[in-house]
């Protein structure tokens, strides 16, 4: 049978680690596993998620806040670990031979009912990935750790019907933190991560007339505010829920449809 309808909750957005659960009634992804293994079932437990619904991991790219929980939820699950070979490649563990599955750009992954699309991002690692994830006519997007909005990014945002986007940090406030200058050009400089502003413009000029929920994701914790990138992004969101995937827990659970969307608490 068809789905129409996904189930989607950050587990943790932030620096100290990243995980994203999306899912249909019966199988669901990670996309990233950036907290412990514990702490996952956790946050999972507090929400009424099953981690037996977890059919299989996807790894953006192989920086800690990402992957720092993978080798051990990947093994006590026995759950497929869908990475690139780069980002492989750059992860400081090892992780069990039999669950890894290469990636590559462009492709799509069935999981069940649900289809998982890769593409590149602009990011200072190996291999970054950006990944959309679909379930019949509903699409839901991950799309955190990106240095530019690229025309793939673009493409892909505009058929979204809700969205984990980066809003890292404010302008102003990175311009006055004590960063050394090398760490905010990292940040800013076109490979790092998406500004407010950036992700602002994005929503702006490039959000479908459907999309119905928007997760502001990956803030920092020195260079931004929560309530002000709420704030910034509501004023332009109409009927579009703004969420603040927090870096200290887990945000609710949503359910995105097609046509309509509820919020669901399980």
């Amino acid at each position: 049978m068809a789905c129409n309808k996904l189930h989607i909750a950050s587990l943790n957005s932030g620096s100290n680690g990243n995980c994203y659960y999306i899912g249909n009634h019966q199988e669901a992804i990670l996309v990233d596993t950036g907290i412990s293994c514990r702490e996952t079932e956790k946050r999972m437990l507090r929400l009424g998620l099953s981690m037996h619904n977890v059919k299989a991991i996807f790894i953006s790219h192989e920086h800690t806040d990402h992957v720092r929980g993978l080798a051990t939820l990947s093994s006590k699950y026995n759950l497929p670990v869908y990475i690139t070979q780069g980002t492989l490649n750059g992860c400081r563990f090892n992780i069990r031979e039999d669950l890894i599955r290469v990636l590559y750009s462009t492709q799509t992954i069935s999981v069940g009912n649900l289809e998982v699309t890769s593409f590149l991002k602009i990011h200072d690692a190996s291999e970054p990935h950006s990944f959309m994830i679909s379930c019949g006519g509903t699409k839901v997007g991950v799309f955190t750790d990106i240095g530019a909005a690229c025309d793939q990014l673009i493409f892909h945002f505009k058929q979204c019907h809700a969205a984990f986007l980066e809003t890292n940090y404010d302008d102003d406030l990175l311009s006055k933190s004590p960063y050394p200058y090398f760490l905010k050009q990292r940040i800013s400089g076109g490979k790092g991560h998406l500004s407010n502003k950036q992700a602002l413009d994005l929503f702006i000029h490039h959000r479908p007339s459907y999309m119905t929920h928007l997760l502001l994701s990956h803030l920092s914790k020195d260079n931004n505010n929560p309530q002000l990138a709420h704030s910034l992004f509501s004023e332009h969101a109409g009927e579009v829920e703004i969420v603040v995937a927090s870096r200290f827990g887990e945000t609710e659970v949503y359910t995105i449809f097609e046509q309509v969307s509820e919020h669901s608490s399980f």
